[in-house]
């Protein structure tokens, strides 16, 4: 396929390549992937290393402490990961109400999950890696041990992090972080390197033992201790029962093409869903206002349907294979008018993270995505280990009603999503758009600007994105036209410039031409992205 256009000048260029090609948010991280991939390793190989070296290179994204989801192309085969991890065994919604809570707080010990991150990266290379995983880790582990100058966008998001933490977090609990990532008492300046030998020590067990160190010797002591120690509910039996599952990726035909996500508990569904409407609506006209709309209301249903039901997919009241129906779509879609509209959840039936793509010449390619979530995740650093937990838990709800209500040992909705692109039975590549709730709002747009608009992968990502909130509201970045925005007004949406480049997500895409094998990338300009490529 030829996708050469890109309508806006001065932007940087798509890169080629036809041996292997790495594509991520920080240029060290993606050039420790293409290292693997010149020492003999595969594209899975190289994304594990690029994974692993992002948690020390981007720790305000993504940590060892997080979850990860990935799909994996080998073989003419495309396979999923969901490498997200439940809620300790010892937590409910009672008990939490009992201690006065109405919702799952954001920071501490209370909405930590069990980590998914290093038991994706063993399953990883267990499963199609070439090379040990000790050797693969090597790179992350040298930037941890030796230090690396700051980037400009880390720099930014590290220094915003600190300042709210140091107004918040004034407790013992929250001791590490500052020791870890502020150890001279300020968070280091951009140019400046930073180094974690406690994160060194970590990765470096982990590789040992393909990770059965974190989730049964003396890491996972650790954690259970600091755990109890401060009033937390994950513990070591929580790490040695956990492993990652192997899923069935989900998809929907999207004129011609099928695009491909992890299925629930994620809300790579959302992306699906959205396109399976926008799909049956008017012909899309580039930089048309109605257009817009149409994908804005789409995009709307699809997400209020989504926060609706989605959760661990035994939790579901409804199955994942009605909402990518034809019979919703076609009942979404009639739902659409000419005027925004306030989303309401569709009627039952009866009855802050890092992406990266890989490729290599033999043609694996992977789309990898793993979080911390919301930046640093939940504060906690268990001491000396670099292990930064997520807080993943905050996205449980309370309510004995909901779906997702938190219950011992449920997964929950899960904002993190890769995507990936097929045609024909043939990888056309993958692709990802990372950010909270923007995910599955930057799927839809990636694909619709590739396949309706024929843009390259960096014209997709450089095109300005809106992104839907809440109601009637919409962000829209700066750049995004002003003739659009006040048409859009018109149509009843309450469209807001947002300043904060960051919340429309950060992408990478690698397609690749199914006749000559050439490879072709996008990285994103809204961070420090890279691609590395040989």
């Amino acid at each position: 396929m030829d996708y050469l256009y890109h309508p806006f000048p001065g932007k940087r260029s798509t890169v080629f390549a036809k041996k292997g090609m790495v594509a991520t948010s920080q240029p060290l991280a993606a050039q420790a992937g293409l290292d693997i991939l010149k020492k003999g390793g595969n594209a899975i190989d190289a994304a594990i290393a690029t994974a692993a070296a992002l948690t020390v290179l981007e720790p305000t994204s993504n940590g060892i402490g997080g979850d990860a989801f990935a799909l994996i192309w080998t073989k003419d085969k495309l396979h999923g990961l969901n490498a997200s991890g439940p809620a300790p065994q010892s937590i409910s919604a009672e008990k939490l109400r009992a201690q006065g809570l109405e919702k799952v707080p954001v920071y501490g010990v209370v909405p930590v999950t069990v980590p998914g991150v290093p038991a994706a990266w063993a399953a990883l290379s267990e499963r199609f890696g070439k090379l040990p995983l000790k050797e693969v880790l090597e790179p992350a582990i040298q930037y941890a041990e030796e230090g690396y100058p700051l980037t400009p966008i880390l720099g930014k998001y590290w220094k915003v992090a600190y300042k709210k933490f140091k107004a918040s977090f004034t407790t013992e609990e929250y001791n590490a972080w500052f020791e870890t990532f502020a150890p001279d008492g300020r968070p280091p300046e951009i140019g400046e390197v930073w180094k974690s030998p406690g994160h060194a020590s970590t990765l470096r067990a982990i590789g040992e033992t393909k990770a059965r160190a974190f989730y049964e010797g003396e890491i996972a002591e650790q954690i259970d201790g600091f755990m109890k120690k401060h009033g937390g509910y994950l513990s070591k039996s929580d790490l040695e029962s956990y492993q990652p599952e192997w899923v069935d990726p989900i998809s929907v035909d999207y004129r011609g093409y099928d695009v491909w996500e992890i299925p629930p508990n994620g809300q790579g569904m959302v992306a699906l869903m959205a396109l399976n409407v926008f799909k049956r609506m008017d012909k899309p006209q580039w930089q048309s206002a109605h257009t817009i709309h149409q994908q804005i209301e789409s995009m709307k249903l699809a997400f209020t349907d989504g926060q609706a039901f989605i959760t661990d997919p035994e939790a579901m009241p409804v199955k994942f294979e009605h909402l990518l129906s034809e019979e919703y779509a076609e009942k979404r879609k009639e739902v659409i008018q000419d005027e925004a509209a306030d989303p309401e959840p569709y009627e039952l039936p009866k009855g802050g993270t890092v992406y990266l793509a890989t490729a290599d010449e033999e043609g694996n390619m992977v789309s990898y995505i793993q979080s911390n979530y919301m930046g640093f995740g939940s504060g906690v650093v268990i001491p000396g280990t670099g292990i930064a937990l997520q807080n993943r838990g905050h996205d449980f709800s309370l309510d004995e009603s909901h779906p997702n209500v938190l219950k011992p040992g449920k997964k929950t909705y899960h904002t993190i999503i890769p995507g990936f692109l097929t045609k024909e039975g043939e990888a056309v590549g993958p692709f990802g758009i990372m950010g909270g709730y923007m995910q599955p709002q930057g799927h839809f747009q990636v694909v619709t600007s590739t396949i309706d608009y024929m843009l390259n992968p960096q014209a997709t990502l450089d095109i300005p994105r809106w992104q839907w909130m809440k109601g009637k509201t919409v962000h829209v970045e700066p750049e995004f036209p002003n003739y659009l925005v006040q048409s859009l007004v018109r149509k009843g949406h309450d469209i807001q410039v947002a300043t904060d480049g960051g919340s429309f997500g950060r992408g990478q895409i690698i397609w690749r031409n199914a006749d000559t094998g050439v490879l072709q990338g996008g990285t994103e300009s809204r961070t420090d992205g890279a691609i590395a490529a040989w």
